[in-house]
This record gives C-alpha cells, sequence and structure tokens, in this order.
C-alpha cells in the first residue's frame, strides 16, 4: 500500500479461455491489462520504478518480463512514461488523476476529481464515455486520463483500477453443464461471474445467489467467480431482504467474541452512588405498535407555573464499555437499520430487546434529562442525571390519539391512572411545537411508505405512514432533550458529536425563488432564512401548489450529518443539535451520552472504538453508515413496489407528477404508496419540449403542459423487477391538477437577494421527441 492508494492485482493466475471469448486476443488483453497496471503503479508509488520494481509489485514471474519490457517501450515512445538509466516516470505533461467513479445503468460514469493536483484546474466531475470504464465498477477507485477539455465539460478514460470497492456482488445464478453464470443484479457491474460446477454450492438454475470475482482482467466480459452464498428463490421476498443486506454489505451477524460478551452481563439492576432513583417518577414508554426496543420512556410533573420533563433513555453505555468487542462492532454498523421483514441491529438482541429496553414494570438504568418549562414552553432549566426508572406502561401512538384527540371511553377507563399525565404531555408539547416554528423551524410534512405484509411474507399494500398528535408529541419531546444536551456540550467544552445541518446552496434556493415567482406565489427578495421557507410553506398549504412548493424545496436542502463542530440545524432554526435520545439503535448517541457523562462525573474524554479515532472522524465516519442504511432502506421499499405492483399490468391508477426530466415524467400514485416512471416514448400524442427551470414538458403541436405537481390518470404498462423499474403510460390530465394561470393569494415572502438571483440558471428549453 502506497500513500495514494494500492492496484488490485489477481492471485489466482491470468484468465481461462472461457473468459476470453469474445473480446481483444489474448495477447492484446495481456498487454493492456500490464499497461493499465503499470501505470496505477507508477503513479501510486510517487517516485520512478524500474522494471524489476514493476515485475515484483504485480507478482509476475520473469517469463513476463518481454511482455512488460515491450509495453514500458511503447509507453515511453508514446510519451506517457520519461524512461531513464531504467527508471520509469510519468510525464508532467500527461494529465492523470485518482478518483472514485459512479457508474450508470445505461455504461458510462463519472469521476469525482478528489485527488486531481491542483494544476489540472478540475472543478467538477469527469465524464467516461461508454466504453472507456477500463473494466472498472461502480465506487471503485480509478485512475484517469483526460481526453478532452469542451465547453466547460471535461471527459475522460480508465487507465488502472487502483482500489476495487468491492469483489463480491449480488446476481442471479444460470446454470450451464461443466460452468454455470452468474449475472450481477446491479448494472453498475459490467461483467457476468463464470461459475465452475464445483464452485457453486449447489445453487439451482434461478437461484439468488453471493458470488465473488476471482480474477479481473480489464476490457472482459467474463470473469472467474465464485459463489459464496445461496440466498434462494428471487421471488420470496424474504431473500430480496437477503440480497440488500448482501448488496449492501450491511454487518447481520455477531461474531462469537460479541456473544459471548454479551451473554456475560449482569441482568440484575442496582442503585449505586452517582445514580438517581426514579422509580417513583410515572414514566411511560410511546412507541410503534412492532416496536421492541424501547430507548426512551417519559414522564411530566405540575410546577407551579409549568412542567417538569423527564426524558429518560436507555443507559447503554452502562453495558457497551469503550473499546470493548460489543462496542467495536456496534461503531462499525453504526445504525440499526429496519426492513419489513426483519432488522439488523446495532446491538445484540440480549442488550436491545432486553437488558436496556425500558420495557414496563422492569428497572431499568437509564439517562435522564430533566427539564423545566413554563407554559408556553420556554425552557426555564436543566439537569441530567445517571437513573433508574420502571415504567409503567408500554403506550403505543394509537393508544396515546385514542387518549388526546379521540377521547374513546374504553381506552380513557384503561389508562385511567396516567390520563392527566398524558394530557399534560398533550398541552407542553402543543406550546413546544408552536415555539420551534415561531423561531422559523421548518415544519416538512412528508410521509414515509409503509409496507403491509401477509403471513406468506407478500406484499399487501403499501401505504402512507400515519403521524398523529402522540408521534409529535414524542417528536417535540426528543427535539427538547437533544437541544439541551447540545446547549450543555457547547457550554462545557465537551468534546462530542453535534447533528448539524447547514444551510442551502444559495444558488439552489434562488432557482427555487423565480420558479415560485412564476407559479404566481408573491415570494420576495430576502435572506432565505429558515423563518423564510417555513413561511412560503405555509403560503402554499392548501393550495393547489403546496406539492410541488414543497417537493421542490426540500430538494433544496443539504443532508444532515454528524461533525465535532457545531455549526447549528438549518432544519430546526436550531443554534445547538445533537442525537441523545436512541443510544440503541444510533452510535452518535452512545458517544454523546459517555462524553456527558464524563463531563457530570470530571472525567476526561472518551474516544470511540479505539484509541485512534477522533471525534470528527467518527462523525464523518458515523454519517456515511446511516446514509448506506438510508439507501438500502430505500432500496428494500423498491423491491417491494415492484412485487407489489407486478400483477397489476393494465391497471388505471390516479397519480400526481413528482418529476419532469427530459427522459419523461416521474409519478407518485395517490391510492397506494408507489413511484414509477412515464418514459417519453410513451408520450406518442406530441413533441414534448423540456424547461428544465420551470420543471415542465410543453407539447409542441397542442400546448398541452404537464408540470410537477400535475394530477394525472395513468396505466401501468410494465414492471421490471430485476431493474426495479415501474413504467407507466399517461392516459389523461384530470382536474386539480397545478393552475399556473390563477396566482397564489396571500402575503409576500421574501426570497433570496437579487444579486444571489443573477447567478441563478435561467429556465432552459431542450426538444424531446418521443421515439
Amino acid at each position: 500500500m502506497t500513500r495514494r492508494g494500492k492496484v488490485f492485482h489477481s492471485k489466482h493466475g491470468r484468465p481461462g479461455k472461457r473468459q476470453r471469448e469474445g473480446g481483444r486476443p489474448p495477447r492484446q488483453h495481456q498487454e493492456a491489462r500490464f499497461e493499465g497496471e503499470i501505470l496505477g503503479r507508477i503513479y501510486t508509488a510517487e517516485m520512478p520504478l524500474s522494471a524489476q520494481d514493476l515485475l515484483e509489485a504485480l507478482e509476475l514471474s520473469k517469463s513476463h518480463r518481454q511482455e512488460v519490457l515491450g509495453v514500458l517501450e511503447d509507453l515511453c515512445r508514446r510519451k506517457v512514461l520519461s524512461c531513464r538509466r531504467d527508471t520509469f516516470a510519468l510525464r508532467k505533461s500527461v494529465e492523470l488523476f485518482a478518483g472514485p467513479i459512479s457508474v450508470t445503468t445505461k455504461g458510462y460514469g463519472f469521476v469525482a476529481p478528489t485527488e486531481a493536483p491542483a494544476e489540472l484546474e478540475i472543478d467538477q466531475d469527469v465524464f467516461i464515455p461508454p466504453g472507456m470504464l477500463g473494466g472498472a465498477a461502480h465506487n471503485d477507485k480509478v485512475l484517469v486520463q483526460l481526453m478532452s477539455r469542451r465547453q466547460g465539460r471535461y471527459e475522460g478514460r480508465v487507465i488502472a483500477v487502483l482500489n476495487r470497492a468491492t469483489t463480491r456482488l449480488v446476481g442471479v445464478y444460470m446454470a450451464g453443464g461443466t460452468t454455470g453464470l452468474v449475472t450481477p443484479e446491479d448494472s453498475r457491474f459490467p461483467y457476468n461471474l463464470v461459475i465452475r460446477k464445483e464452485d457453486s454450492r449447489g445453487a439451482k438454475n434461478g437461484d439468488a445467489v453471493l458470488a465473488e470475482v476471482t480474477s479481473f482482467a480489464a476490457g472482459q466480459r467474463n470473469l472467474d467467480g465464485i459463489i459464496l452464498e445461496v440466498l434462494g428463490n428471487p421471488k420470496d421476498i424474504q431473500v430480496q431482504t437477503e440480497m440488500v443486506i448482501r448488496k449492501f454489505d450491511l454487518p447481520h451477524l455477531f461474531t462469537q467474541e460479541v456473544t459471548t460478551q454479551v451473554e456475560g452481563l449482569d441482568p440484575e439492576v442496582k442503585m449505586t452512588p452517582g445514580r438517581t432513583d426514579l422509580r417513583g417518577v410515572v414514566h411511560v414508554t410511546i412507541d410503534g405498535e412492532t416496536a421492541r426496543d424501547f430507548d426512551d420512556a417519559v414522564a411530566i410533573e405540575p410546577l407551579k407555573n409549568g412542567y417538569r420533563l423527564y426524558v429518560s433513555i436507555a443507559d447503554v453505555s452502562h453495558y457497551v464499555r469503550p473499546h470493548t468487542p460489543v462496542d467495536v462492532e456496534a461503531y462499525q454498523r453504526g445504525t440499526s437499520v429496519y426492513f419489513p421483514t426483519r432488522v439488523i441491529p446495532m446491538l445484540p438482541e440480549r442488550l436491545s430487546n432486553n437488558l436496556c429496553s425500558l420495557v414496563p414494570n422492569e428497572d431499568r438504568y437509564t439517562f435522564t434529562a430533566m427539564l423545566d418549562f413554563d407554559e408556553h414552553g420556554k425552557r426555564l432549566g436543566k439537569r441530567f442525571m445517571k437513573s433508574i426508572i420502571r415504567s409503567r406502561h408500554r403506550l403505543t401512538y394509537t393508544t396515546v390519539k385514542q387518549v388526546l384527540t379521540d377521547r374513546d371511553p374504553a381506552v380513557l377507563s384503561q389508562y385511567a391512572d396516567i390520563i392527566p399525565a398524558l394530557e399534560m404531555m398533550g398541552r407542553l408539547a402543543l406550546s413546544l411545537e408552536k415555539r420551534r416554528i415561531k423561531r422559523g423551524s421548518i415544519g416538512f410534512e412528508l410521509p414515509e411508505p409503509l409496507a403491509v405484509l401477509g403471513e406468506d411474507n407478500t406484499v399487501q399494500t403499501i401505504k402512507r405512514s400515519e403521524r398523529n398528535q402522540a408521534h409529535k408529541l414524542i417528536e417535540e419531546f426528543m427535539l427538547a432533550a437533544n437541544e439541551a444536551v447540545a446547549e450543555t456540550q457547547t457550554e462545557g467544552k465537551i468534546d462530542s458529536l453535534y447533528r448539524i445541518h447547514e444551510p442551502p446552496d444559495p444558488l439552489k434556493v434562488a432557482e427555487f425563488t423565480e420558479f415560485a415567482q412564476s407559479m404566481g406565489l408573491n415570494v420576495d427578495d430576502g435572506d432565505g432564512s429558515p423563518k423564510w421557507f417555513g413561511q412560503v410553506l405555509a403560503m402554499a398549504a392548501g393550495t393547489p401548489q403546496e406539492y410541488i412548493i414543497s417537493n421542490l424545496l426540500l430538494r433544496t436542502m443539504q443532508q444532515a450529518r454528524y461533525s465535532q463542530h457545531n455549526l447549528g440545524h438549518f432544519g430546526l432554526a436550531a443554534t445547538h443539535y445533537t442525537h441523545f435520545t436512541s443510544p440503541i439503535r444510533r452510535y452518535p448517541d452512545l458517544m454523546v451520552h459517555r462524553a456527558l457523562a464524563a463531563s457530570l462525573q470530571k472525567k476526561g474524554k472518551v474516544l470511540p472504538a479505539g484509541e485512534t479515532v477522533s471525534t470528527e472522524e467518527a462523525g464523518t465516519f458515523l454519517s456515511k453508515r446511516e446514509r448506506v442504511a438510508v439507501e438500502a432502506d430505500r432500496e428494500m421499499m423498491e423491491r417491494l413496489q415492484v412485487h407489489f405492483m407486478a400483477d397489476k399490468i393494465d391497471e388505471t391508477f390516479e397519480a400526481i407528477i413528482s418529476g419532469v426530466t427530459s427522459f419523461g415524467l416521474f409519478v407518485e400514485l395517490t391510492e397506494v404508496f408507489v413511484n414509477g416512471a412515464v418514459p417519453i416514448t410513451e408520450m406518442r400524442d406530441d413533441y414534448y419540449e423540456l424547461e428544465e427551470g420551470r420543471h415542465r414538458l410543453i407539447g409542441q403541436r397542442t400546448k398541452t403542459i404537464f408540470q410537477i405537481g400535475d394530477l394525472v390518470q395513468v396505466r401501468l404498462t410494465s414492471v421490471e423487477i430485476p431493474r426495479r423499474r415501474i413504467n407507466f403510460s399517461i392516459e389523461e390530465k384530470l382536474a386539480g391538477a397545478t393552475d399556473l394561470a390563477k396566482p397564489a393569494t396571500g402575503k409576500r415572502v421574501k426570497g433570496p437577494t437579487k444579486d444571489r438571483k443573477k447567478a441563478a440558471v435561467q429556465p432552459r428549453k431542450r426538444a424531446v421527441k418521443a421515439k
């Protein structure tokens, strides 16, 4: 390994005959491979290398010496390398850089210039045309040679794969005679794997499998591989879940070392010095019907002019000590991942569903935030303590809604002992929400898809998840605790993680402002602050433009992430924010617990999962783990959607247009929570012109407009299960679609300044034809 990376080199020898069929002659393939690996080695070495150095680095025998020398001679003749005294170095005139490649399903890619030298002045991703990938797969680290710079766009070709992102892939096995073939499920892998029968692990034709590449060769379509695991019939939803787990490389098995440690934990809860006995305070948990890991409980008491709120969180740090096997494993996972068919927990089940879970009528170790508020929700004081509680009830969101909203007599009678407390909680939550919205917190009401499975794991329906007053109550209490902890971190100069959300790109906000004005919304110049966002959403609420405004505003936002530095949370309009309330399923919360406890006890800093990991490095790593979990969850939902829709070909549905592109429309069904596309090839009634800045297609002949937010009737034309695509055609445009002719009414809202708006992209028109 050198400072810039490493070159992947197979230890399994040269490719076999079957691997080379259909490509260049074998010798040309060998020379192409040598050229790429030679340039990769010299680039990463950052110093001249001799032919002998290269032979040793590439682990080649002396029989390959003449071939390597021939390639080196050719590279010198082409002035790619400078050759002096049997040493070879890259010429400065050769424009090379390294970076990760993002491959598309259409066979081209983009390389982020993360390691490009400053003198190249590359300020954007470099386009890699089809046929120039050099055997690279999605997320590989590659060495790129710049080929051209046209109209502000850079093009290049991959000349070497410096580091393979993965050698494992999920695919479908096709059985043959002496060999079989694994076709990767992800089309961004530009090859198939040839599997010898003895390496197939008994896989049957059509089985989903986890396979591994055993040899790479640039430009080859078929590579040698072996099957590591047979997953089963891909039509089974359970198997689909296993495919997602393997595809995203989610750690799903605990080592024996971790299991042994957890089995040896003492289950007895004892009162010890430094803990506060809160078993006399009436706590309850409020979660979903299927939840099993209860990591937060709440309680409330009246004060003379307000309330005392207790937010008691499972004290995971009591059981998961720094640098132990279970701690290292939890850090590597970063977060629990929840699928409809199973959970991939951050912690072993004995911890997540038993020792740490705040089950009713059992003593549990907790970390409590005790927060005092006045009648209007203004915080008057805060204290934090290690504690022991005993939850009185395991409530669900539905139960609390039946108490606070429905006033169900049977439920009111069943929980008579805690009704006054729940009513106080309801009042406090409303006050907290009002204060949060008033300061500018942005209130996006975006439902999540909820898959309903039958007993046989078939998808019964996919609906929009409900968010009622009970959900908002718990949300407000958790937000209040997280903000109070973050403020304490700053006041005490505690080295820990914050949950930050940086302001959106002003150019994106300016583009949105121009679009909103084109729709008739009275959005004026301003600073694009959180309060401005909230005012725009309030203006659009209840109007035909509400969907489109919420959708496009959300697209201007940056991703929230973890950082050692407090940069505030734009979406919440909070100056201080962190994650404290879910340590059973999020490692950042566990880090915050440890840091806060150490501060209360006047102890030193505790590093996460290994003494060499800094807080900032942990924030970056855990943000990545969170994104992987989100992507895996999103893909699982896409798989459920295509299986649900597969038997509904030719049925019609009402849908709202959720996106507009040059190749068609994206739609979201209204009766079930399913997304799909209307390809431009299905819009045969006219030639359509794309106005990107206004997110709409306009028919050149009929002047028909299809814009984001419009209601349409669509017909399901096809479902591509392997590619997770659902395709529709438009039957008709429905009444209730966005009416561009009617300007919105209401108060004018100031948007980004005119100086920022000047830099915004003007609406561009592009003709697109249905073929």
